[in-house]
């Protein structure tokens, strides 16, 4: 199998693993010193893993349709993109509901030993939606509690605070490019010259 086609298996392999709870194929992707930034974690590959069953296991569930990865290899190392929705079925205040966030997943990975690894995951987060899942349905959210949070990961970060969990306010977002670009240019930049990966 060619690298991009190992690489790009090897993503969908985490992400199915992440959704359907197969927490043991989720786990073989990431090497044990890798490093996660999302919405809701910040950690180790492994923790990761960990932290994801526990919050399946309250519910709090999410499925990701994910668009086919793009890949750059250089040698053993890679950098795959891969745009992400992230979907949650959720209860608000009594209204069913569907949550949206519009990501991009970005992976570093390294090849050892003959095999690809996540190195580290980093999502760039674009904007997100909260609607009702019955036509009719009204959801009201205090636009004061939404004000205090990021627009491009707000209601995301708004659900997931009320459900318990910190969420870090200077995450990659799209409304603040020059983060975003930097955040870019020091991806490519390990890639081309092989940097550190900014432990």
């Amino acid at each position: 199998m060619c690298d991009v086609a190992e690489i790009s298996q090897l993503i969908l392999d985490e992400r199915q693993g992440r959704d359907r709870g197969w927490w043991d194929q989720m786990r073989r992707a990431f090497w044990p010193d890798s490093i996660v930034q999302l919405s809701w974690f910040t950690g180790s590959g492994p923790d990761f893993v960990t932290r994801s069953a526990q919050m399946s296991g309250r519910g709090d569930r999410s499925v990701h349709r994910v668009a086919a990865p793009v890949v750059h290899v250089r040698g053993d190392r890679a950098h795959a993109e891969v745009s992400t929705t992230v979907e949650f079925q959720i209860d608000y205040d009594g209204v069913p509901a569907h949550l949206v966030s519009y990501t991009r997943l970005n992976y570093r990975l390294t090849r050892r030993d003959g095999r690809w690894g996540v190195e580290s995951l980093d999502a760039v987060y674009e904007r997100d939606t909260l609607t009702p899942a019955i036509p009719g349905g009204v959801i009201t959210v205090d636009p004061e509690d939404i004000a205090k949070l990021r627009p491009s990961y707000a209601l995301i970060a708004h659900y997931l605070q009320r459900r318990g969990y910190p969420v870090r306010d200077d995450l990659l977002g799209d409304d603040r490019p020059d983060q975003v670009d930097a955040f870019y240019a020091e991806l490519l930049g390990w890639l081309e010259a092989g940097g550190d990966i900014g432990r």
